[in-house]
């Protein structure tokens, strides 16, 4: 299983990093290439969605993108340090704020579930994830 991590603080300017990042090593990996579009649209929201979730919560710690490759899958996890809170948790007169916030949240996980069949989202008080997931097809050698 090979791994690569790249962290980035949270400005927008490094989205395009990440993706093209992410393409190069889902391209090694084996992801097929009718789907690198995809995948560079798909690691474009979630890190865009980190970014905005670290901005707007005031976080100054880097968005964390790891891309890891195993036998028959790719997969690349995108992680942030922003707190999610209960919907009774939330302070008096931050309803507006917070629904707009969450309106556009969901606008991104559609966006990333509409591009990517394997999903997975996970959100707590330290912060949140989304893991997706490609098939790989094995290398063929060519011999000469």
């Amino acid at each position: 299983m090979a791994t690569v991590e790249l962290r980035f603080s949270a400005l927008p300017e490094h989205v395009r990093t990440a993706r093209l990042v992410a393409a190069a090593v889902a391209r090694r990996a084996g992801v097929d290439e009718a789907v690198l579009d995809e995948v560079r649209l798909a690691v474009g929201e979630a890190c865009t969605r980190a970014v905005g979730l670290h901005q707007n919560s005031g976080i100054t710690a880097p968005v964390q993108v790891v891309l890891i490759e195993e036998e028959k899958q790719f997969s690349i996890e995108v992680g942030d340090e922003a707190p999610r809170h209960a919907p009774g948790d939330r302070a008096p007169g931050a309803d507006e704020d917070l629904d707009a916030e969450a309106e556009e949240d969901e606008m991104g996980l559609a966006v990333i579930s509409g591009l990517v069949d394997d999903v997975e989202v996970t959100a707590g008080e330290h912060g949140g994830s989304i893991r997706m997931t490609w098939p790989t097809t094995p290398s063929i050698a060519v011999l000469p």
